[in-house]
């Protein structure tokens, strides 16, 4: 089966787009638990158990490949926005009508952040945790995003990004805290922190959420990183050749990763305060990964291979609501028809085996609506 055609679509869609913004969602719905499988026993300081690590969040400072995924899904809805707002206003959308569709497309991505991370499906209050979840902060970074592509000019997004990154340091460093002297960053003695325990951390369940903490201020940055998900798309969707686009987000990214990098002396890179070096070190990798697989799908034109991802990209919120409540019937059905293999495989291959294929079990579900044109619109 070979879901992605062999010429470009007609709408003008970017199919690399959809395969990175699936290669990100399959690191969540099968590549984590793969790896985990495969890295299970091996010792200390081997390749298997460091590539184990990167699967990980950092606990506080610091950066891994785990850190991206997040970062990375809403660099690529940014991307999507000014795209997709094109073809709105042509067809004669009016401004606020798409603002008011984008508006509903935000309390639908909390109700659904609510279903996955807040337990909502416990129907019981004292274990709900309503006050944050992943796709809360990517509807705030979409919305932010919208809102200034509709309504304000290139000049102003890039001021109003800059401002956005140097607003939320200097409100995060230099206002004091009680208790606390200003610049001391770590948990509980910054602003972010403070507001919340204030106010929402007051309220207790089932507004009070263990992840909660910084939102408040920090989903400002998110729609920092969205937006530079809206230049990379500016540059995409420009008249420049080729050569000169991929140019411009290689520029951006390694660009963005030594301004991340040099900021970080001053102000960390952590990623569950979404600080502004995490934003441009975060927002450097994206722009890289969105230059490689631009070059390498929509300008070299090896396209084939990409529907592996592009299935899964063009159901994202599918795929992330699967990986996140539903691919447990996914592992059931696995464990059914392979888990005998055990005996035959031994236990560690047959573990790795059953990974792979609860997360194939899911894909073939996502490539069976890609055929049909049947996607999960928020």
């Amino acid at each position: 089966m070979n879901p992605v055609p062999d010429k470009p679509a007609s709408d003008g869609r970017l199919l690399s787009l959809d395969a990175l913004r699936g290669f990100d969602m399959f690191c969540i719905l099968g590549g984590e638990q793969i790896i985990v499988a495969l890295a299970r026993g091996a010792p200390e300081g081997s390749w298997l158990r460091a590539l184990r690590q990167q699967f990980t969040h950092a606990e506080w400072a610091g950066f891994r490949f785990y850190d991206l995924i997040f970062p990375l899904f809403l660099f690529l809805i940014g991307v999507a926005v000014p795209l997709s707002l094109g073809k709105r206003l042509k067809r004669g959308d009016s401004r606020a009508r798409i603002l008011g569709h984008a508006a509903m497309r935000f309390v639908l991505m909390v109700f659904f952040g609510w279903w996955v991370q807040g337990n909502l499906l416990s129907w019981d209050f004292a274990k709900m945790e309503l006050s944050y979840s992943v796709l809360m902060m990517l509807g705030f970074g979409y919305l932010i995003a919208v809102g200034l592509v509709l309504f304000t000019s290139l000049r102003v997004q890039i001021i109003s990004t800059a401002i956005i990154l140097l607003g939320y340091w200097a409100l995060q460093m230099f206002v004091p805290v009680p208790g606390h002297v200003p610049g001391e960053f770590k948990p509980g003695a910054i602003l972010s922190d403070w507001l919340y325990d204030h106010s929402v951390g007051l309220l207790g369940a089932p507004w009070k959420s263990h992840w909660g903490r910084g939102f408040l201020l920090a989903f400002w940055t998110h729609g920092a990183t969205a937006m530079l998900g809206v230049f990379a798309a500016r540059i995409l969707k420009s008249a420049c050749s080729d050569a000169r686009k991929l140019q411009g987000l290689i520029a951006l990214g390694l660009g963005c990763l030594v301004a991340g990098w040099l900021w970080s002396f001053h102000f960390p890179i952590v990623k569950s305060r979404w600080t502004s070096s995490y934003v441009l070190w975060a927002g450097g990798w994206s722009y890289l990964l969105m230059a490689a697989f631009y070059w390498i799908i929509d300008v070299q034109g090896l396209r084939r291979w990409a529907g592996l991802f592009a299935v899964i990209g063009s159901n994202s919120i599918l795929a992330y609501l699967i990986a996140g409540v539903f691919i447990k019937p996914f592992a059931s059905l696995a464990t059914v028809l392979f888990g005998g293999l055990k005996t035959h495989l031994g236990e560690y291959w047959s573990g790795v085996w059953l990974a792979a294929a609860a997360c194939g079990f899911a894909w073939l579900l996502l490539a069976y609506l890609y055929q049909r044109r049947v996607f999960l619109r928020l």
